[in-house]
């Protein structure tokens, strides 16, 4: 909401860090946004002390540096009206060759493909921050609740095609339509949450348990 802050990317790296495994330092990958590098210096990153440069004198400070590890690229886009007329691609930690290599063993390439997708998503499905939208949203709680319906619908209702299951043995549906082979799956299904894809019925008549309130004394 608004204009992106310092603050934005260091509270997205501040939720991103306690998830990475111990000892795992991530390949970045991201727009051109210049605050993005500071939020994650700030988490993978670690104090080193400069070299000295003559033998006498006070000792310098150590510096605050990237992890050796750490791996970032920036995928810069550039629009004229509205079309997409350049992509420059520009790594910030690491080497060119260390980041696709770590890219191309899952098949992949150094692009924002899935944060784009991510964004269309929320814009297809909450009508308050689609483009040139008749329907702006009223107060930031209003949109937050929004928000939180989407998360719920994205996780446990709409069925994911990249997570589908592959089925033992093909099961015969009803008609003459192809049989089925795929087992629909959702994020919350990989997450062992629920064990089938929850429709917006089960969603909205699901009765929340009472949040667990701190102990007095």
């Amino acid at each position: 909401m608004g204009e992106r802050t310092l603050a934005m990317a260091q509270a997205v790296l501040h939720q991103i860090a306690p998830l990475v495994a111990p000892g795992c330092v991530p390949c970045f990958v991201s727009d051109g946004y210049p605050h993005y590098l500071t939020a994650i210096v700030t988490q993978f990153g670690h104090w080193v002390p400069p070299p000295r440069p003559q033998a006498r004198g006070s000792t310098p400070k150590p510096r605050w540096m990237p992890l050796p590890a750490l791996l970032y690229a920036q995928v810069v886009k550039t629009l004229r009206r509205r079309r997409l007329v350049a992509v420059k691609y520009r790594v910030v930690c690491g080497t060119k060759a260390a980041v696709e290599q770590v890219l191309a063993t899952y098949g992949w390439q150094m692009n924002t493909a899935f944060v784009e997708r991510l964004n269309l998503s929320l814009r297809q499905r909450i009508a308050a921050i689609g483009r040139r939208s008749a329907t702006p949203w009223k107060s930031e709680a209003g949109l937050r609740q929004q928000l939180a319906l989407f998360q719920v619908y994205h996780n446990f209702v709409l069925p994911h095609a990249s997570l589908r299951q592959a089925l033992a043995a093909p099961v015969a549906t009803n008609g003459c339509g192809s049989v089925k082979v795929w087992q629909p799956c959702t994020p919350a299904m990989v997450a062992g949450l629920p064990e089938h894809v929850w429709s917006l019925r089960e969603v909205l008549l699901f009765r929340v348990p009472p949040w667990p309130q701190p102990q007095t004394v």
